[in-house]
């Protein structure tokens, strides 16, 4: 009723019509919702601007993306994964953002050297251990855990997920094909058990002292600490003395055909500002990608580290490179062991 008596004053005073309609921006999530709400929140908040979300996994999200294609109402793709960013950027559906902010708070390895994605969130996948069964001194870099002195001692978690995709993918960038397939080989011969399906697993595993150490992601480590059920396992920063502990991201990219631009760049700008990085940091035990804020107390608490500097964009380039090399490897399909004996031609696949 009110809009009706607005328009019929306009309509007799002759009042030129300007809209007055809320700015908003749309936002295709493959975070889970409780970890992005809160921040579209807060940037509504302090800016009035309404912001309206799905949330999916990142693979229907870019077909999604691709099948709407200039009709698509989304301005921005948040996802996990460096991998995951890559493959938007070279399907076309991520255009370029020139934003002298996000070049002075985003380091460089942690974008896309063509400004189609940046990281809000630093992901480490460390080793983690069993304080009972490894000896100080003993853990050293991602390579050596192919040693035999690993051997029917390691976990880890399925080669599907693009997180081990991604460390190995770097690997190859680091290494070559040839080296990093020597690696990989060396931590299948070295498993206890067969891989599992997420890192909370791998990790309980460490703790029940069915393997002694495993690669994981480290929020997943906090995410148990938090609820006081990490006893019997550490985390370790490998490879200090070398390339450093393998970084990944969460981050976010402003789609091809983004109908509320300006908007949409002010959001990702605003992602890289204290308070967003605050609350990131906070969220899931993850690190922020602006150096001057600070982490949770939880994770300050497992002390700092150097981490690996290869442009994250090679996790994508070279991923189809890396599941075949997994593939190779054994990493696919294993057989499966009991103990010191392998009970007929069985396989699992993972």
């Amino acid at each position: 009723m009110r809009s009706l008596i607005f328009a019929i004053v306009v309509s007799v005073l002759g009042l030129p019509v300007v809209s007055i309609a809320a700015e908003e921006i749309v936002v295709y999530s493959a975070r889970k919702e409780h970890l992005v709400k809160p921040l579209f929140d807060e940037f509504e908040k302090e800016t009035g601007v309404t912001i309206k979300y799905i949330t999916d996994k990142a693979g229907p999200l870019l077909q999604r993306l691709k099948a709407e294609g200039k009709r698509s109402p989304a301005d921005l793709l948040i996802t996990v994964d460096a991998g995951n960013l890559w493959h938007a950027a070279n399907e076309g559906v991520l255009q370029p953002v020139k934003s002298e902010l996000l070049d002075q708070k985003v380091p460089a390895h942690l974008r896309d050297p063509e400004d189609r994605w940046f990281g809000v969130t630093i992901r480490a996948r460390t080793i983690v251990y069993n304080t009972d069964n490894v000896a100080d001194g003993e853990l050293t870099t991602y390579e050596d855990l192919a040693s035999e002195k690993w051997k029917d001692r390691l976990c880890l978690r399925t080669s599907k997920k693009v997180y081990n995709q991604s460390l190995v993918a770097m690997m190859i960038s680091r290494h070559g094909e040839e080296k990093a397939a020597e690696i990989v080989s060396g931590w299948v011969n070295n498993l206890a058990l067969p891989p599992f399906s997420n890192d909370t697993k791998t990790i309980q595993a460490v703790q029940s002292g069915q393997c002694d150490v495993a690669i994981v992601n480290t929020y997943y480590f906090g995410r148990l600490e938090d609820k006081g059920e990490s006893r019997g396992a550490a985390l370790f920063w490998p490879n200090q003395e070398t390339s450093g502990v393998h970084v990944n991201i969460s981050g976010i990219g402003l789609t091809q055909h983004a109908p509320h631009k300006e908007t949409a760049v002010r959001f990702i700008e605003w992602m890289v500002s204290d308070k967003a990085q605050s609350m990131l940091a906070n969220m899931n035990f993850e690190y922020p990608v602006v150096a001057s804020v600070e982490t949770s107390e939880l994770v300050k608490n497992w002390g700092t580290f150097k981490s690996d500097d290869i442009n994250l964009s090679e996790a994508g380039r070279l991923q189809s490179q890396a599941v075949r090399l997994m593939d190779r490897a054994g990493y696919k399909y294993l057989i499966i062991k009991f103990g010191s004996r392998i009970r007929g031609p069985l396989f699992y696949e993972i």
